[in-house]
Parts: C-alpha cells; sequence; structure tokens
C-alpha cells in the first residue's frame, strides 16, 4: 500500500514538472485576491501601452517568441492576467499575450468602435452627455482618444482636433457602465 502511495505522489510530479518545463504556454499560478493581480490592481482593467514599439510574447518572460509587436502608444489593452512583472493583455480584436509590466501605462485610452473597422458608420461626438444633445462631430472608426471621464453611460473623451461626448458603449477601452472621474 505504501509504494502504491508512492508511485501516485511520483506520478503527479512528473506530471506537473512536463507542465512546467514542456509546455511553454502553461503559466503557474501566483497566490492573488479574487479580481485583485499580484500588483494588487484589478483584473481584468485597462491600461494604454505606454511605448510606440511593444513586443507581445506567447508567454511571460524574455525567452518566449515574441507572436507580435504594437507600433502605437496610447493604444488600450485589457489586463486579463497577471504574473510577476508580466501582464497577459488582450488587444480589441481579442488577440492575448504578455507584455513586461514597464511597457503599459494607467492612462485611460479608447478606440472608437473598432469592430466597425472598414465600414462607413460614424460615431457622433456630442456637446453634453444624452442621446440628443448637439452633434459636434461625427468620429470614423479606429479613433484613438483619451478618456477624460464617464458618467450615465457617456464619456467624455479628447483628442488633437477634438474633444466631447460619446456613447459609452461605442468605446473599446472601458467597461459598460464603469463611471471614470479624473
Amino acid at each position: 500500500m505504501k509504494n502504491k502511495g508512492f508511485r501516485s505522489l511520483t506520478a503527479l510530479a512528473v506530471t506537473f514538472l512536463m507542465l512546467l518545463f514542456v509546455s511553454p504556454s502553461v503559466v503557474p499560478v501566483q497566490a492573488q485576491a479574487v479580481g485583485a493581480g499580484v500588483s494588487g490592481l484589478p483584473v481584468p482593467r485597462f491600461v494604454s501601452l505606454k511605448s510606440d514599439r511593444v513586443n507581445v510574447r506567447k508567454g511571460p518572460s524574455r525567452q518566449h517568441d515574441i507572436d507580435w509587436t504594437f507600433v502605437r502608444s496610447r493604444l488600450p489593452v485589457e489586463v486579463v492576467q497577471e504574473y510577476d512583472d508580466w501582464r497577459r493583455i488582450r488587444d480589441w480584436e481579442g488577440k492575448e499575450g504578455w507584455v513586461f509590466k514597464t511597457l503599459l501605462t494607467g492612462y485611460r485610452a479608447a478606440l472608437v468602435t473598432p469592430w466597425l473597422e472598414g465600414t462607413i458608420e460614424t460615431t457622433p461626438l456630442r456637446k453634453r452627455p444624452g442621446p440628443n444633445e448637439e452633434v459636434t462631430a461625427y468620429l470614423e472608426p479606429l479613433v484613438l482618444a483619451g478618456v477624460v471621464e464617464c458618467v450615465d453611460g457617456y464619456c467624455r473623451i479628447s483628442g488633437k482636433e477634438f474633444e466631447g461626448w460619446v456613447d459609452q458603449s461605442r468605446l473599446f477601452g472601458v467597461y459598460k457602465n464603469e463611471t471614470i472621474n479624473n
């Protein structure tokens, strides 16, 4: 009976080691509170890219291959997992990968209707929050903007040549019904 338990324990240890060292996509779980990452910040959460060149890797280390590279700073991404100094992020297309934490910033940015890329549909930019407020401009899909505040389903956003309010559901970079007061 003692020998059988030893074999089970050995098999379990071998399986763990295989997962740990053979499969580069397996990430050991670190102790963390529900809804908080190892940083103590909420997971998931939106952040933005700090640099014009950010490598996204297949795993949480520099030894993992680069999957793709972002080439524009301030793009919003969602942190969906944390491991040590690495953050697993998701972009607006749903692609996920690992980025070193210093390449991210807490600056809140949003993309206007990126899921409508290639269409002629636009998003009204309003003078004040509300569906019947005056429209000051129409924004095309993939317009990048800073998020100033979000209240009652509308976000005040700003860019190089615009500032106004947009229906919050038209933005990637903020959660539905999220309130932001900067």
